[in-house]
């Protein structure tokens, strides 16, 4: 049998998932934190891993690549993959929020506004919810500067205790939703491969508890 692929990007996130996994007894024997390889294989060959940029965990699953994901919450919502979300990790909460000078006005109080974020998508569906007609600017760094040059009146980015926000002299205005690490699954996968795929999702519930 194929083993199954497992697409996740390094760093926290994939040291933590690598961990819940060691919980419960699957081991990678060659996997290191400085490894510069992109492919580990668990001891018994039952289980591919497979590294990626975070931002294309999504489509490695949506395009079947990859039959699992382990990919934050934030990069499900911009992408817009056709996948299954399975699993809330619980690694590395946070929350999309709206952030902006101390003196602006409540959202409720604008009808239009100038966005910078690294998640133009997120922004765009947030705001045309809550009837805002928006300008996106999309940023890969350091959002908090924008709204202090004048680049844009407001941004929307990851917050996690806020102090950058602050420290640049801004205020969270609104949170738009909880974002934390996710388990995915790619559909055809999971009706082919339902049996292993929710063995892993078991595993990972055991490695959670």
């Amino acid at each position: 049998m194929d083993p199954l692929t497992i697409a996740l990007a390094k760093g926290r996130t994939a040291d933590s998932t690598i961990d819940l996994l060691h919980k419960t007894g699957i081991h990678f024997p060659d996997f290191t934190k400085d490894s510069r390889k992109l492919v580990f294989f668990s001891s018994d060959q039952s289980i591919k891993l497979i590294f990626v940029k975070a931002v294309d965990v999504c489509t490695y699953v949506d395009k079947g690549a990859a039959d699992i994901g382990v990919v934050g919450k934030d990069n499900i919502l911009e992408s817009g993959a056709d996948i299954y979300e399975l699993l809330d990790l619980e690694i590395g909460k946070c929350k999309f929020s709206v952030a902006g000078p101390i003196d602006h006005p409540p959202l409720d109080e604008v009808s239009q506004l100038t966005v910078a974020s690294k998640y133009p998508g997120v922004a765009e569906k947030f705001f045309k919810e809550k009837g805002i007609e928006v300008d996106l600017i999309k940023l890969n760094g350091s959002v908090e500067l924008a709204p202090l040059i004048g680049m844009s009146d407001v941004i929307v980015d990851i917050v996690e205790t806020g102090n950058t926000i602050r420290e640049n002299g801004l205020k969270v205005m609104d949170d738009i939703e909880d974002i934390s690490t996710r388990l995915i699954v790619n559909k055809s996968s999971f009706a082919t491969k339902t049996k292993s795929i929710q063995y892993i999702i078991d595993q990972f519930r055991a490695g959670l508890e």
